[in-house]
């Protein structure tokens, strides 16, 4: 079963290049993590300190576990987590009609 990762991300304000720079840099550590099958960031128009940090996972564990008990996820706290105006919020989602 396919599941979606949805993590609200809001950034300091100014550091909004920053940020984008600095996902840029990580984004091939989650896309290369076991049971990962695509990653994107989105950002809000009407809130463009509001992203949207999306990855399709082959399962929860596959990020709660594996990923999250990685290097690679440490380096991507370590290059994001500066630019956090808060915590993110992090919810997994599957899709129950198409």
């Amino acid at each position: 079963m396919l599941v979606t990762e949805i993590a609200q991300i809001e950034v300091k304000a100014g550091q909004e290049t920053s940020f984008e720079r600095a996902v840029a840099e990580a984004l091939p550590l989650i896309q290369r993590a076991q049971g990962c099958l695509g990653a994107r960031l989105c950002r809000s128009v009407e809130r463009p300190q509001r992203y949207r940090l999306m990855v399709d996972w082959e399962t929860v564990e596959h990020h709660m576990v594996t990923f999250r008990e990685s290097p690679d996820f440490a380096r991507w706290r370590e290059l994001a987590g500066p630019h956090f105006a808060a915590t993110p919020e992090v919810e997994h989602v599957s899709t129950v009609l198409s």
